[in-house]
């Protein structure tokens, strides 16, 4: 069976510190949420609206920016989409997390709305995939 494609980009701030823990093999995982700000019209308002969404990294990644991803942080993320889902009391549950493939650090925390300071003391993009990274879901396309 063919594979689709889901690809995301999102810009957005940290709703928390990042959280890292370790595999039973030894594969880093990086997990947090970030929340991105829209704008809409209801009838003559314009109403702010956020979108949060879970996001985890992998890998080397994971352990390099772990640091870095603290809450209040505006990040770029571009990554996969994946359905997790699991029964809680009975009920089927599931939400959407994004697998990142890249992350990269923007202009500071909230407070210091976007100046850059402290985004240029420190990496401003994951490395590419790894080999211990996540596995490539892409590998079966055939072009």
């Amino acid at each position: 069976m063919a594979q689709d494609i889901v690809s995301v980009f999102a810009i957005g701030r940290l709703t928390r510190d990042a959280e890292l823990k370790f595999t039973a093999g030894g594969l880093a995982i990086s997990k947090f949420s970030i929340a991105c700000n829209s704008r809409a019209k209801k009838g003559d308002q314009w109403i702010d609206e956020a979108s949060f969404f879970e996001v985890s990294v992998f890998g080397k990644s994971a352990e390099t920016l772990n640091q870095y991803l603290t809450k209040g942080k505006q990040i770029a993320v571009q990554g996969r989409l994946k359905q997790e889902r699991w029964e809680s009391d009975g009920q089927n549950r599931s939400k959407i997390v994004i697998n990142a493939d890249s992350v990269q650090l923007l202009g500071g925390d909230k407070n210091t709305q976007g100046s850059g300071s402290d985004a240029r003391n420190s990496p401003s993009r994951a490395p590419e995939s790894d080999s211990d990274a996540q596995p490539d879901f892409y590998s079966d396309i055939p072009f």
